[in-house]
């Protein structure tokens, strides 16, 4: 079993690392795109199994690039994973890769350091930005945004049922300035009995953040033409922590594993397509109940793994 360095566990606690650094053993001659870098626990796992491996980190947080690691095959960079197909660009990086990984979501380290904003349960500024990408801050859109759009966000990033109770509970306090200050806000906008599973400001920290971020439009970009630079043969790892991510992923690969796209009530195939990929993972992994135990913010997370088979 691959285990994290002490700095490794001080600022990320790679997610089924054991099982990552397997399924990309079919890149460990060629180059892999470690599309979230984060504190590099991935990274330094398939360093440390693979001796012939180069990665290139890409992450949009330039805390993660200032405190990377170093190793002769190892670039890190200042990028958003949607921007892959621009990075590869580079002279010093093949036009393809034999590998991706994207571990999604926040970091452990954004998690745990109260400036970033990202903790609901530690006060800090209303933040949340994963890098200077991010348009505005959590504390600039919810107090600044209309009630109907607030809660749009909430229901649609957060799949929160009492989106329009929350909206209207912010709209009417504002303005906020702190982390705690707006989980407390929800916590009472959330009737008592929905409040025994998990904290009441979970669905709703979320949404704002993937609101924010812009998470899910970078990962449905990513997901239509990013995994268009893997070379044939390359594998595509994704770990995705709630069920908006995994359906993006989901849906993309089913489609490109598919041998037709017609809509259903054609009686025969008009689209000529063919499958470029193939789904190695007929259902999510999760990890194990050791690993749950040692890291309960594993406890969500759900893998898919896909082949290229074809350019």
């Amino acid at each position: 079993m691959v285990q994290p360095t002490p700095r490794d566990k001080g600022y990320h606690t790679p997610v089924m690392v054991d099982e990552t650094v397997s399924w990309l053993e079919t890149a460990a001659h060629g180059w892999i795109v470690d599309g979230t870098f984060g504190g590099g626990g991935h990274s330094r796992a398939l360093l440390d199994r693979y001796d012939d491996v180069r990665i290139i980190g890409l992450d949009r947080d330039p805390d993660a690039v200032a405190n990377a690691f170093t190793d002769d095959r190892l670039f890190v960079i200042g990028a958003n994973y949607r921007d892959i197909g621009a990075v590869l660009d580079d002279p010093l990086f093949p036009d393809v890769v034999d590998g991706i990984l994207l571990d999604l979501g926040v970091s452990s380290h954004q998690l745990d350091v109260a400036d970033r904003g990202f903790s609901y349960h530690t006060a800090g500024p209303l933040d949340m930005r994963m890098g200077p990408d991010a348009n505005r801050s959590v504390g600039e859109l919810i107090n600044t945004e209309s009630e109907d759009e607030l809660a749009r966000i909430l229901r649609t990033y957060g799949e929160e049922r009492f989106a329009r109770r929350i909206a209207g509970a912010i709209v009417a306090n504002r303005p906020f300035s702190t982390t705690t200050d707006l989980a407390s806000c929800v916590t009472d906008a959330v009737p008592a009995p929905a409040r025994r599973a998990g904290h009441p400001a979970r669905r709703t920290f979320q949404a704002l953040r993937i609101a924010v971020n812009d998470e899910l439009n970078a990962l449905s970009e990513f997901m239509a033409t990013g995994i268009d630079t893997l070379a044939v043969g390359g594998r595509l790892v994704v770990m995705s922590y709630h069920s908006l991510e995994d359906r993006i992923v989901k849906r993309a690969l089913t489609k490109r594993s598919t041998t037709c796209t017609c809509p259903p009530d054609l009686p025969t195939c008009v689209c000529g397509a063919s499958p470029d990929f193939v789904l190695l993972t007929r259902k999510a992994i999760k990890p194990s109940q050791q690993e749950i135990e040692e890291n309960q913010r594993s406890r969500s997370a759900v893998m898919r793994v896909a082949e290229r088979i074809s350019a």
